[in-house]
């Protein structure tokens, strides 16, 4: 019996192998329990609200291999870990997502400032906007003057659970007042940059690079 099941974990080990990076990043990966649903008198959507609609599916991303990247027009390039980031300063509030296709949703997003991290990297005069990237290629821009002045999140957090991984675990940018295509989920990078023009995957197709909820969708 014991000579049988060495043939047997022999046999099988090559496929043990191929198998345990993928069963490691599956573990790896804060769970989520319960969300709140009322914050300070807000009632609050869930993460059950939000509709897929990536360019290429739900991302699962290593937290132990991240990076979140700070770089183009700084004067402090950085590439921080998840650990790194949790230990920056943060916020919270509530904010509502509304997306082009007709639905949207209130929540309690908590994470970093988007400020705080462009302060790490210090900022040179000529950046004017930051192109956001995400794990699965998708780009959008924002100017920084707005994401200063209206105090953008990068979230890592909803409604007090860990961000899942198809609400953009490990970031989501909680872009306010804007149209949810520029609401980026599974944030990798963020490029300063002087190209005010510049347009992500949506804005190619005709979206409005300015993204205003307010405003047209099409165009500028």
């Amino acid at each position: 019996m014991k000579k049988n099941c060495f043939w047997l974990f022999a046999a099988l080990a090559p496929l043990m192998t191929i198998l345990a990076p993928a069963a490691v990043i599956e573990a790896a990966v804060p769970l989520p329990t319960a969300e709140v649903r009322e914050y300070q008198g807000n009632p609050l959507g869930s993460v059950k609200d939000f509709r897929e609609n990536s360019i290429r599916g739900i991302q699962k991303v290593d937290p132990a291999t991240y990076r979140l990247v700070v770089d183009g027009l700084v004067e402090n390039p950085r590439s921080l870990t998840l650990e790194a980031a949790s230990r920056l300063p943060r916020s919270k509030k509530v904010v509502r997502i509304d997306c082009v296709e007709g639905w949207s949703v209130t929540a309690l997003w908590e994470g970093i400032l988007v400020q705080d991290l462009l302060n790490l990297a210090k900022a040179k005069p000529a950046a004017k906007v930051a192109i956001f990237h995400a794990a699965d290629g998708y780009t959008t821009s924002l100017p920084l003057d707005y994401l200063k002045s209206k105090k953008i999140l990068l979230a890592d957090r909803i409604n007090g659970i860990v961000l899942p991984p198809a609400n953009g675990y490990p970031f989501q940018l909680a872009a306010e007042a804007k149209w949810g295509y520029k609401w980026i989920r599974w944030v990798t990078r963020i490029e300063l940059s002087s190209d005010i023009a510049y347009k992500g995957t949506w804005e190619r197709q005709g979206f409005s690079n300015k993204g205003d909820a307010d405003g047209p969708m099409f165009g500028d």
